[in-house]
């Protein structure tokens, strides 16, 4: 059978390299197609991808607008690819400013469409959930309190687990961590990562106070976590002479070993702590960007394991809050404080008791298979 799969970021193409990886386990004649990244690519191969993520990551509503030329550009290349390849079934991972105009356009043109990470309508744009209704042959989602949240608006979805918990598992079989430290010179030290996100707007805003750490505390080594989509000469101009490394496509390994982490607001935040390592989250966004969402949105916390466990766990530092004072009185908490990290560690155990067992990538290609072939 065909699969048009897209995911328009860093998350979302490591999510969907599993889902690929199941799904050719189900399906020996699977053909794929796909927008995606590196780790989609090492499953599908280069030249089954259309599009890469470096060319979609716009988020912000100001950021958007500025690149509007870019998206349209972009819906208008994946509707016409859709059109012509004449899928079986369409796979949309997260991403839904514009999935869920692929949603509606494969459902008008009778493709199955499948939406796997819910787009977060608890939040805001509750008004998504009608169309979502009307055009989604199923939607999977991977936050536990979504399933009764999508029911109490008459949408039946599909809680597979999480699939962090089948990347993680993966990564924890085949970790060497003392091999790790060696080969990058570290150990030496405690390791602080920093993980200032994978998008451009992110790394700028984020990672030049995440770096004003290093010299205030040279008790630790500081590791940036960088991504492919980035070169090295990108991050070199905010770290310049700073004692940190700088270490690419190793997130997990290189918080297998941290002591701490500082973490943009993301799908990271959840890794960390099912890393069980002891975090503070950060975020800033355009200004107007950051009103509009805030008039919007109807949530209490930011971070996925706060939003999961409804209870702030993680300290959140937001727009005004993310300054250099109130970073380093954070970071001093998560580093030093023994009952701080402790009491944080013990909510980390009650979050992963809350996404339950590991599968969801085998359970979501299982559903999908079984699905198109009834």
């Amino acid at each position: 059978m065909k699969y048009y799969i897209i995911a328009g970021e860093m998350s979302g193409d490591l999510h969907g390299s599993y889902l690929i990886r199941e799904i050719k386990q189900r399906d020996a004649d699977a053909k794929l197609r796909f927008w995606g990244g590196d780790n989609m690519i090492a499953q599908a191969g280069k030249e089954n991808m259309v599009k890469h993520i470096k060319d979609l990551a716009f988020m912000g509503f100001v950021e958007v607008a500025a690149n509007l030329k870019t998206v349209l550009k972009n819906l208008s290349l994946c509707k016409k690819d859709i059109a012509s390849w004449s899928a079986d079934a369409v796979i949309l991972i997260d991403y839904p400013g514009f999935n869920l105009r692929m949603a509606k356009f494969a459902h008008k043109i009778g493709i199955k469409v499948y939406y796997y990470i819910s787009p977060q309508v608890w939040a805001w744009k509750k008004g998504r959930i009608k169309t979502m209704k009307k055009v989604l042959d199923k939607l999977f989602v991977i936050l536990p309190f979504e399933k009764p949240f999508y029911k109490k608006h008459f949408m039946e979805v599909e809680y597979p687990g999480n699939p962090l918990l089948d990347e993680i598992a993966d990564y924890a079989a085949s970790q060497d961590k003392e091999k790790f430290l060696i080969e990058n010179k570290l150990g030496q030290k405690p390791v602080i990562a920093l993980l200032p996100g994978s998008r451009t707007q992110e790394i700028k805003k984020m990672l030049p106070l995440q770096l004003t750490l290093v010299d205030k505390f040279p008790e630790f080594d500081f590791v940036v976590a960088a991504v492919s989509t980035h070169s090295p000469d990108f991050y070199e101009k905010y770290i310049e002479n700073k004692n940190v490394k700088l270490l690419y496509n190793s997130t997990y390994p290189l918080l297998n070993c941290s002591h701490a982490a500082v973490v943009t607001s993301g799908t990271a935040t959840l890794e960390t702590a099912l890393f069980n390592i002891p975090e503070l989250v950060c975020y800033k966004a355009n200004a107007l960007s950051f009103l509009i969402g805030k008039y919007f949105a109807k949530v209490k916390y930011i971070s996925l394991v706060n939003l999961i466990l409804d209870y702030p766990a993680v300290k959140e530092l937001l727009q005004q809050k993310w300054n250099e004072d109130d970073l380093e009185k954070e970071f001093r908490k998560i580093s030093f404080d023994e009952d701080y990290r402790l009491e944080m560690q013990y909510m980390f155990g009650k979050l992963r008791n809350l996404l339950g067992d590991a599968g969801a990538s085998a359970n979501v290609a299982r559903y999908i298979i079984e699905d198109i072939r009834k």
